[in-house]
């Protein structure tokens, strides 16, 4: 593997990376999905079982290693991140399958649902043997279904189902799944899959077809299923309470935060974004307001884009861009980092999000855009920003260097360790960066820059506020939190389609705590390089470090920031000892350990952030 100018001599493996990597390897045998996210080959024919017994298997796993832990001794620094990561981790999963979340898990954007489709966006699909691959992989969709159907009947006999609003939702989506112009009936007539006379066999193109169309079968009785069993049982309320809420968010932020100081500080964030906004809005156009200014942007040309081969194209070429303007200067970018691949989603949901590279590299990161059906018009003031969170200097630096760096972290910090608020924390943080450093001086850049500030402060004061039963704000009519009271509250700070903004609002109601976690994470970051510039004064460099945290890796605790189990140290104290690992990596970020499902530690919460990033 290419090294940079930076590499140290690597690391020993000691006993505390063992049961790490011990550990990954144990968990992607239960979770073949999780090895196709993270790169690590052999398991592509395979999926998930979703079953209580294979829950059970997940929670066993993590007290054999536990155990093992709590018998292991850290030889340095490194050691003790890990040591304390882990646990955190294992530990705050042991409490939320103790709780029946990952069984009832069912929500539109985070579950095995959604799990067991958005696996075959990453597997190759133009060789015949990439195709046998899918194709066998599509054969065990059924299977996959009908786990997760048991443990959705099991944790109903214990009284725990999702929201009415969820089953409602995710019913539409089997619905559009299985519809004649839906994603599985369009993988027949894409390209890449139906090669009949491009070299793929008539026997390779049955067995596709016959794959495909059961697996159609059984997203269709899976529908049927949420329908007329589970939603008779499904509870009116969409709030899940301040006990569940807590445990939520520690384990979304890696940190315990006071609920009602971050409550009110998210209003006072919103109302300091929107200041901001109205003095941009006059920038742009003198005595307009908001969304007038908004409209203005929308009807710019220079801010426009036709078709996804130009949007696609813009996106290359911005992520490329910023790869070459800050690596050397603001940041150290590892040579194989220095490669992104932007691309158009196969699905159509409207998100944006980033999948990480494998191991080897030869998979590179990944941005993706899945377009909605029929929108072939893209406005770049607004996206740009988008950009800098998924690729340099957000999510790809974040991931793709973490991988990296087999000199110094064992496998399971490189490739699965992770926390909601560390990484969509730091992915804001970025985004915010990027205008310090002078990269959104453009009205119309900074406009929607601000405008994605606005939508996360949003939904902090919504999320805490549904969810734990605080006073709404005095601009929806204060008093108890509503259906109606939130949407009218994300409509005023979220500049968006209604579409959109109504799957955002689904999202926040039946994923409790993870979306805070992008803000809040911004927050705790801001907060520590605040902390470390006063400890080191003069010998404060910004580029050092965001080394030094990177370095650290993904999901640990904010209080190992502070010194707990090392630090990032002043940089006298390193002179000559190369990167230094501090025992945090603050609030974390994805999918690397998505409470929804504890057989896919952190695959929707890690490198794939949300519908709207």
């Amino acid at each position: 593997m290419t090294t940079d100018a930076h590499a140290q001599q690597a690391r020993p493996t000691t006993d505390v990376d063992h049961i790490a990597n011990s550990y990954l390897d144990a968990l992607v045998e239960l979770s073949p999905i999780t090895a196709t996210y993270l790169g690590i080959a052999g398991h592509d024919k395979d999926i998930d079982d979703f079953s209580p017994s294979s829950y059970a298997a997940h929670s066993d796993l993590r007290t054999r290693t536990l155990t093992a832990l709590a018998g292991a001794t850290a030889i340095d620094d490194i050691d003790q991140v890990t040591l304390a990561a882990m646990r955190e981790r294992l530990s705050l999963a042991e409490e939320t399958y103790a709780a029946g979340l990952d069984e009832m898990s069912l929500n539109v954007l985070a579950s095995p649902l959604q799990s067991i489709r958005d696996v075959f966006d990453l597997m190759p699909c133009e060789t015949d043997a990439q195709r046998v691959t899918f194709a066998a992989r599509m054969t065990k969709v059924p299977a996959a279904l009908d786990s997760y159907v048991e443990s959705l009947r099991d944790a109903a006999s214990r009284g725990l189902v999702t929201p009415k609003r969820q089953v409602e939702a995710c019913t539409a989506q089997c619905v559009r799944l299985t519809a004649q112009d839906g994603y599985l009936a369009a993988l027949l007539s894409s390209s890449s899959v139906a090669a009949t006379g491009r070299g793929l066999g008539d026997a390779a193109t049955d067995a596709m077809r016959s794959a495909v169309g059961e697996a159609s079968s059984a997203y269709a009785r899976m529908g049927d299923f949420l329908r007329n069993e589970l939603l008779p049982q499904a509870p009116e309320a969409d709030a899940c309470g301040r006990d569940r809420y807590q445990l939520l968010s520690r384990f979304f932020l890696g940190a315990t935060v006071d609920l009602e100081e971050t409550y009110q500080w998210g209003q006072e964030e919103l109302a300091r974004i929107t200041a901001e906004m109205a003095a941009v809005a006059e920038q742009i156009a003198s005595g307009s307001d908001i969304k007038e200014a908004i409209a203005i942007l929308d009807a710019d040309p220079g801010y426009q884009l036709h078709g996804t081969d130009e949007l696609k194209a813009w996106m290359q070429g911005k992520a490329d861009e910023a790869i070459s303007n800050l690596a050397g200067t603001h940041f150290d970018i590892p040579e194989p980092v220095r490669t992104i691949e932007c691309l158009i989603a196969p699905t159509q949901t409207g998100g944006i999000y980033y999948t990480g590279p494998s191991e080897d590299f030869t998979r590179p990161g990944r941005m993706w855009w899945s377009v909605p059906r029929g929108i072939t018009e893209f406005g770049t003031w607004r996206e740009l920003t988008t950009v800098d969170h998924e690729g340099v200097p957000g999510h790809h630096l974040q991931v793709a260097q973490t991988v990296f760096r087999s000199e110094l972290l064992n496998r399971w910090r490189r490739m699965d360790a992770w926390v909601s608020g560390h990484g969509e924390g730091w992915a804001l943080y970025a985004e915010r960066l990027m205008a310090e450093l002078g990269y959104m001086d453009d009205p119309g850049n900074r406009m929607g820059l601000l405008d994605g500030q606005s939508l996360r402060a949003a939904r902090v004061v919504l999320d805490i506020g549904v969810h734990c039963g605080f006073k709404a704000p005095a601009e929806v009519g204060g008093g108890q939190w509503t259906y109606d009271k939130a949407w009218q509250f994300l409509r005023a700070h979220a500049n968006m389609a209604e579409d959109f903004l109504r799957f955002e609002l689904d999202r926040y109601l039946g994923w409790p705590g993870q979306a805070p976690s992008y803000k809040v994470g911004e927050r705790l970051w801001l907060q520590l390089r605040d902390e470390v510039k006063a400890r080191e004064g003069d010998a404060f460099d910004i580029k050092a470090f965001h080394r030094r945290a990177l370095d650290i890796g993904g999901g640990r605790s904010r209080h190992a920031a502070r010194g707990r189990h090392g630090r990032l140290k002043p940089a006298a104290a390193r002179a000559g000892a190369g990167p230094r690992v501090c025992s945090d990596n603050l609030p974390t970020c994805s999918p690397r350990a998505c409470p929804s499902s504890s057989a896919l530690p952190h695959l929707r919460d890690w490198r794939r952030c949300s519908a709207l990033e």
